[in-house]
């Protein structure tokens, strides 16, 4: 929702630069006056909703923002919850090359999400990778659906209710 404000023949976009100007005449407002004390002082207050546009595309912004978080989250896999932020990556990638040179056999000791020690191969951490992109898959599936279905909105209470369904 915007607010605008009207002072004699003057129209200020925010509550700053009408108190600056009611300053200068020494009239002194706090920043969180009541719409009704502003009436008082001959104010015009004006609540418009935003454009359908500018709530479609916060909305995506926000679902976008969901979706991206999701994908860094701790994924699951063979019963432990393994980390997967831009650290967990490198430490994977640089591991299943460790791994690959040590020998097929080779094991390392890991540390899982929940600070537990287990035992991972080349093979289980391309596991992990694997497990991560299915999620993934799934995420964009739903943030393409979701972006859809705002698209399709003819609302500001139907675009509030379009959540990412994974």
């Amino acid at each position: 929702m915007q607010t605008t404000y009207k002072y004699k023949d003057k129209d200020y976009s925010n509550i700053y630069e009408l108190s600056e100007d009611l300053g200068k005449e020494g009239i002194f407002i706090p920043l969180s006056i009541s719409d009704e004390s502003l009436a008082e002082l001959n104010v015009t207050v004006k609540h418009e909703e935003e454009p359908l546009e500018v709530i479609k595309q916060r909305k995506i912004a926000e679902l976008k923002a969901e979706r991206d978080e999701a994908e860094v989250e701790p994924i699951n896999y063979q019963g432990y919850s393994f980390d997967y932020d831009d650290k967990a990556r490198d430490r994977i990638s640089a591991a299943i090359i460790a791994l690959e040179v040590a020998g097929a056999s080779a094991t390392l000791t890991w540390t899982t999400a929940d600070n537990r020690d287990v035992k991972v191969t080349a093979s289980d951490l391309r596991g992990i990778i694997a497990q991560v992109a299915v999620r993934s898959d799934k995420l964009h599936k739903a943030y393409r659906k979701a972006k859809e279905k705002v698209g399709a909105a003819s609302t500001k209470e139907e675009i509030e209710n379009i959540e990412l369904e994974v």
